[in-house]
């Protein structure tokens, strides 16, 4: 168990968990009011992980999740008020009402956003960290996901692009024991998450989530890693959420006893009451961080209720379509020196018409007899001789012979 640390930072640490848990709960209590549209996924008892894993990334870091990551956005520094117009579909919401629930994005402070793809989100922070790496920054990507997403085909093909070229990435699974409501143990034959990128080079470990000082310290040293010996790496974080999948789970997959044993190790309540054993907190500051999460979260509610609809005539912003207007390009066709609209041939500068002409010419010159196969003869261009070996039928009944074979001969009967 990790030591405790300053009076200063277990306050920061308390009250950042519970402004997410007031958040949370009141996010979905508006979602019953009819206040939120779409999908609703709450972070209720997921809060140590989130919280452990921001407060030590630096401001230059980026942060990607997937889409129940209010507690992300707020934890990195996104005022409340704008995650929750967002969640109300208001203008003033951090995405500008577009997003909702699902898609909180706030670029000034690196949380580049929430995604609705399982998986969606991996190869983007290999992107993410390769963008760093190429211009030399300091900062490390954290990638955080379900254990649902790390069955998924973008989970082998980033673990391999992450090892291959170093980047400096840590990918962090938030175990909560189900993929929406499937137990892990029917949907994942390693229930080990930690081993899922072994097999690529990217070493892993497991940690209790319900820690906040535990996902702190572990994470802290990968960070270190990515940073300084340029490893990716990846912790499984086991942790539960005390609510369903989304606002619309029955839960019928779970039991309440279930639930309620986790409860018991509810990440909140145990921290706070460590504090206070131990003499760094006393219960008036445990009181005062949930009192100050109750006063955030109501003016964010006031401040998402008052605030307007998106204007109308901003409907077709930020949208990527075929039309003469906004004149966005759809494709881009590179054949020529100077790029241009793949969707307009039509218009294409004169020398991409030429080159494009001439490559359409050189493609009916027929060639003598067939066209050889590499995997038989070898490819001429490479210089590299044949995969296979000689024809089998060429050398039954054949006279004895020398044949080459990388350069020595060997002889035949």
């Amino acid at each position: 168990m990790a030591d405790l640390p300053d009076a200063a930072t277990c306050y920061e640490l308390l009250a950042r968990m519970a402004l997410i848990r007031r958040f949370e709960e009141e996010a979905g209590r508006q979602y019953q009011r009819a206040k939120a549209g779409g999908f609703l996924h709450l972070a209720i008892g997921e809060e140590a992980t989130i919280v452990g894993t921001t407060s030590v990334m630096r401001e230059e870091d980026f942060l990607i999740g997937t889409y129940r990551t209010h507690g992300h956005a707020i934890a990195r520094g996104t005022e409340p008020n704008t995650v929750m117009a967002e969640i109300f579909g208001r203008g003033a919401g951090i995405s500008g009402g577009r997003g909702g629930s699902m898609h909180i994005f706030d670029r000034e402070r690196r949380f580049m956003g929430g995604y609705g793809i399982v998986g969606g989100n991996l190869p983007i922070a290999a992107g993410l960290a390769l963008a760093s790496q190429y211009k030399g920054e300091d900062a490390v990507t954290v990638c955080m996901f379900g254990d649902g997403a790390s069955n998924t085909g973008n989970f082998g093909e980033t673990m391999n692009l992450a090892a291959l070229w170093t980047l400096p990435v840590l990918f962090l699974v938030e175990n909560n024991l189900y993929g929406m409501g499937t137990a892990i143990e029917r949907h994942s034959a390693q229930t080990d998450l930690s081993h899922h990128a072994e097999g690529y080079g990217i070493p892993g470990t497991r940690i209790d989530g319900m820690d906040v000082l535990e996902v702190r310290a572990a994470v802290t040293e990968d960070l270190r890693s990515a940073r300084e010996e340029e490893r990716p790496t990846l912790i499984e974080v086991v942790t539960y959420r005390y609510r369903g999948h989304s606002a619309a789970d029955p839960e019928v997959y779970r039991e309440r006893e279930e639930v309620e044993q986790w409860r018991e190790k509810d990440p909140i309540e145990s921290f706070a009451r460590r504090c206070v054993e131990a003499g760094v907190l006393g219960e008036r500051e445990v009181g005062q961080a949930r009192e100050a999460a109750e006063v955030t979260v109501k003016a964010a509610v006031e401040f998402a209720d008052a605030s307007p609809e998106p204007a109308l005539d901003t409907m077709y912003e930020s949208l990527y379509a075929l039309t003469d207007y906004p004149g966005g390009w759809y494709a881009v066709d590179e054949r020529s020196p100077e790029p241009h609209r793949g969707e307009q041939e039509a218009d294409m500068p004169a020398r991409a018409r030429e080159l494009a002409e001439a490559g359409a010419a050189y493609a009916e010159i027929e060639e003598e007899g067939e066209r050889p196969n590499p995997a038989v003869a070898g490819d001429a261009q490479d210089h590299t001789a044949s995969r296979t070996g000689p024809d089998p039928a060429e050398l039954e009944g054949a006279p004895a012979r020398a044949r080459e074979i990388d350069g020595t001969e060997e002889r035949e009967s």
